[in-house]
């Protein structure tokens, strides 16, 4: 069976954790994170597209694991807002 060479990525606050992978063709996103044993928490992405966990990954793609936002972007906007004077 052929493989394929992906990069998995989990974004944090202060670095990033990032794990190469050979995987047979056909891997989905979620076996793909699932492989690279990092959390599997929230949104996934590749090259910073929302995909879902189903989707297949192709060879040199970058799949990208989201964490949940603490606060709304919007709401956050609002209440830096409020602080100016």
């Amino acid at each position: 069976m052929k493989s394929i060479k992906i990069d998995v990525v989990y974004a944090l606050p202060a670095a990033a954790q990032a794990v190469t992978l050979s995987v047979p063709l056909g891997t989905t996103v979620r076996e793909a994170v699932a492989a690279a044993g990092l959390p599997a928490g929230g949104r996934f992405g590749i090259f910073g597209r929302i995909v879902a966990p189903e989707a297949r990954v192709a060879d040199g793609d970058r799949v990208e694991i989201y964490r949940p936002l603490k606060l709304d972007p919007k709401e956050a906007r609002r209440r830096r807002a409020r602080k100016q004077p």
